[in-house]
């Protein structure tokens, strides 16, 4: 038997990077537009713009020192696959919702989607590899979470530029905004419910735990869909990530998930 080493870790500074260049390419395509007017360049504007932040913020996630032994590539397969079937998942059962109902209450939007951001992570935790311990719930989730407010947020823009008639004000404003508040949003929201998810697994009981921290991912969801407003925002902001912090400081004490093995 051979143990198989365990993935590199990702630099303490590399989020750093990250953010930088997003930042500048995302300057660099904003100036093209503005100076062209080539609608051409929306497209990346809007790519670049929403996922930045995400991307910097799981990079700043995957490279704290927490017992995992999840790899760059299975969190950018989380992203992806979260993004794409969280937001599929989610649009059709809240389109679903919408015919039936008459109208779509946002505790039931809450409901939904927080439920679909946790399809792919579901999905990985049915596989050995990666199934060792909480730290691995909480990277994946916060994966998928990013995936999920990406696109989402490309959506938005989106209909920013569309409703706007082209101000590209308009939609820098809807990316900062949006891209700001992702980390302490969904990427937190579910972050936070995929550890407890794991925990559940690995333990064989916190079935209870698991629902505990979903129902607060759904009210802190709920009341920010519900309530709006700069100052709701940071509010709801700085308690999911304080409790995203705790949780992460705590898991960080817990001794590092065995690595998987083969036959040699």
């Amino acid at each position: 038997m051979t143990a198989v080493q365990p993935p590199a870790r990702v630099a303490r500074w590399m989020w750093i990077v990250v953010l930088v260049v997003g930042i500048v390419l995302f300057e660099l395509v904003r100036r093209t537009v503005v100076d062209t007017l080539n609608p051409n360049f929306l497209p990346s504007l809007i790519l670049i713009g929403a996922a930045v932040v995400p991307a910097s913020f799981l990079t700043f996630v995957a490279s704290r020192r927490l017992p995992t032994d999840v790899g760059t590539g299975p969190l950018a397969i989380a992203a992806l696959l979260g993004g794409v079937i969280g937001t599929v998942v989610a649009g059709t059962l809240e389109y679903d919702a919408l015919q039936r109902l008459g109208g779509l209450p946002m505790l039931v939007v809450a409901v939904i989607e927080e439920a679909a951001k946790l399809v792919i992570p579901a999905l990985m935790l049915a596989l050995p590899r990666f199934r060792h311990g909480p730290a691995n719930g909480l990277v994946l989730g916060v994966a998928s979470g990013a995936g999920f407010a990406a696109l989402e947020t490309m959506g938005y823009a989106l209909t920013t530029l569309v409703a706007s008639r082209g101000n590209i004000a308009a939609v820098d404003s809807e990316l900062l905004l949006r891209g700001l508040l992702s980390p302490a949003a969904h990427m937190a929201w579910t972050g936070l419910t995929a550890a407890a998810l794991w925990r559940w697994a690995r333990l064989g009981h916190g079935f209870w735990w698991f629902v505990g921290t979903y129902l607060v991912a759904v009210v802190l969801h709920t009341i920010w869909d519900s309530v709006g407003g700069l100052v709701v925002y940071v509010v709801l902001a700085v308690v999911a990530f304080a409790l995203l912090l705790v949780t992460a400081h705590r898991l960080s004490h817990e001794r590092t998930a065995p690595a998987a093995a083969t036959a040699a």
